[in-house]
């Protein structure tokens, strides 16, 4: 007698953009680079909050960590590491690739990078871009990203938006060099639009119920990962407001944060997650456990 098989469960990945509220880039017209020192940090409390809800739902996760935080913050880096989680770059300051000359970017990357592996013992694969700014007009940034060492990117979303996206581009993981992946942020195919699905403001401005039914459209009509993002300061509801902001940028930023931890954590419940670099990259390719030299 035929036994059934069990379904496949789908890994989806999991990644926390390490930033901290004030280093948003909505809000460079109204805070200067040179106040950020001045600024209240919080990203360390919410760091320690997500390490907890994540040991607790037992999952592992991808963090892309800007170098400027890394910095400031090496206890919370090896935390990070010494919990199994996966440790990528994020870049050093929060600039925009758009912002940058391939010069300026390599420079950007490779001393985040540097730091990074300094500091956590662990070869930095993965990089994603501020604000996803990869876009067509700086295709160019691959091969610096290539050069520096990066194996895989998740740079590029996949929608119309004002600040940033690509629609026809790939909605899943796909090489864009030799050596070099780029892992999309998730979204949704509908009537020939592609629907933001994967974290980061829509996730706390759409009902959970429809988040968690597009994501599970994903797993089981494309039968592919999902890659979910958010922020530490998107479960901190007692950030700072900052004063004198547009009411659009207002509301984008704080609509539904003191929602999202519960949010997340049921998230955490509802679906399978891993680490970007397990998930997306071959086996052999994985050398995140060995020290960098």
């Amino acid at each position: 007698m035929l036994m059934a098989t069990r379904p496949q469960v789908i890994r989806n990945a999991m990644t926390i953009d390490v930033e901290d509220y004030f280093q948003v880039s909505a809000f460079a017209p109204y805070i200067a680079r040179s106040d950020w020192d001045a600024r209240e940090c919080r990203v360390e409390r919410n760091i320690e909050r997500i390490l907890a809800l994540l040991a607790a739902k037992q999952c592992k996760a991808t963090f892309f960590t800007l170098g400027w935080i890394a910095q400031r913050y090496p206890q919370m880096l090896r935390a990070i590491v010494e919990q199994g989680h996966e440790l990528a770059s994020h870049g050093w300051g929060h600039e925009r690739v758009s912002d940058l000359t391939p010069a300026a970017f390599a420079e950007d990357i490779g001393r985040a990078k540097k730091l990074l592996e300094d500091l956590g013992g662990q070869a930095v694969l993965g990089y994603r871009a501020p604000s996803f700014s990869i876009g067509e007009n700086n295709l160019w940034a691959f091969d610096v990203l290539l050069e520096q060492g990066y194996r895989y990117s998740s740079s590029v979303y996949p929608i119309r938006h004002d600040h940033y996206g690509m629609p026809d581009s790939p909605r899943f993981a796909y090489p864009v060099r030799q050596g070099l992946l780029e892992v999309p942020v998730t979204t949704l195919r509908v009537m020939n639009k592609n629907l933001p699905s994967s974290g980061g403001g829509y996730f706390r401005l759409l009902p959970y119920a429809l988040s968690r039914w597009m994501i599970r459209q994903v797993n089981t009509q494309d039968q592919q990962s999902a890659v979910f993002y958010f922020h530490p300061w998107e479960i901190d509801a007692g950030q700072p407001r900052i004063a004198g902001i547009d009411a659009k940028t207002r509301f984008r930023h704080y609509v539904n944060i003191p929602r999202t931890h519960d949010r997340i954590a049921q998230l955490l419940s509802d679906f399978a997650w891993g680490r970007m670099d397990e998930i997306f990259l071959a086996p052999s390719a994985v050398e995140q456990k060995a020290r960098v030299a």
